[in-house]
């Protein structure tokens, strides 16, 4: 429990982060834990999630769980949810943070390579997200949905369409969920990341360009860390977020003031 801050008090809650063995997710995940939620990690590398939720448990004292799950299969998301109901009874936050990315000209992407980013970061965000928001109004107790968007979604990059068209289609989708369940208690919102030091992004950030990109666009000169995601995530998933739903939160660094 964090003493003296209730509002932000996680204990007893159940989490699920996708993607949350490394990077960004990763972050959230131990943000959540460190506010006294219980976590769930699911990704389709079942080895990185056990490894993660290991370390995790171990820390915080969380109770904490490593699931495999498939966002590009609906077979396996039902598995997934019914997984996590059956070993810890409900669900009460849900982070959409797994996600893939790929550079291509719009010219050179073959449908293959559009469906394939499209069904990872945009339908599978929908798919989870329907399927837990459904155990989420049976239980009647509300819940919070964080969708880890991009500030990709607002500003576009070339070689990046379908990444771009994903992360601003999964902003729009997080606002008509809060519409859709604001009835439910259940509120949904939106974190958009700029440049995180994460395994995915290390060596581009690391190169010449990349801290050419640092330099120019970044008004504070830096990348972010994983660890700097968590005390946005806490907010969103706790009682000091209760009248926040529909929301998109750019965590840049000032990227997108410019």
């Amino acid at each position: 429990m964090m003493s003296g801050l209730p509002c932000f008090d996680l204990s007893g809650k159940v989490a699920v982060v996708t993607g949350g063995a490394t990077g960004i997710g990763r972050g959230i995940a131990e943000g959540l834990a460190e506010a006294g939620a219980n976590i769930v990690i699911g990704s389709r590398r079942l080895d990185k999630c056990a490894e993660a939720c290991r370390s995790i448990g171990d820390r915080t004292g969380a109770t904490t769980l490593a699931l495999r799950c498939d966002l590009t299969d609906s077979d396996s998301i039902d598995k997934f949810v019914d997984e996590i109901i059956d070993e810890l009874g409900h669900i009460d936050v849900l982070v959409n943070n797994a996600g893939t990315i790929d550079e291509k000209p719009i010219l050179e992407m073959q449908e293959a390579d559009w469906d394939r980013m499209l069904d990872t970061n945009l339908k599978g965000v929908f798919t989870l997200t329907r399927a837990v928001a459904a155990k989420m109004i049976a239980r009647d107790k509300g819940g919070r949905i964080i969708n880890v968007a991009s500030t990709a979604g607002v500003i576009a990059w070339p070689k990046m369409s379908a990444y771009c068209a994903s992360k601003g289609g999964c902003i729009q989708l997080t606002k008509v969920m809060a519409l859709e369940w604001a009835k439910h208690d259940i509120r949904a919102n939106a974190i958009l990341p700029g440049y995180f030091l994460t395994p995915i992004s290390e060596k581009f950030l690391e190169s010449a360009k990349g801290q050419v990109v640092i330099a120019s666009d970044i008004p504070l000169k830096r990348v972010a860390r994983p660890e700097e995601i968590k005390g946005l995530a806490v907010l969103l998933a706790s009682e000091g977020a209760s009248f926040i739903t529909g929301a998109a939160f750019t965590i840049d660094g000032g990227q997108t003031c410019r």
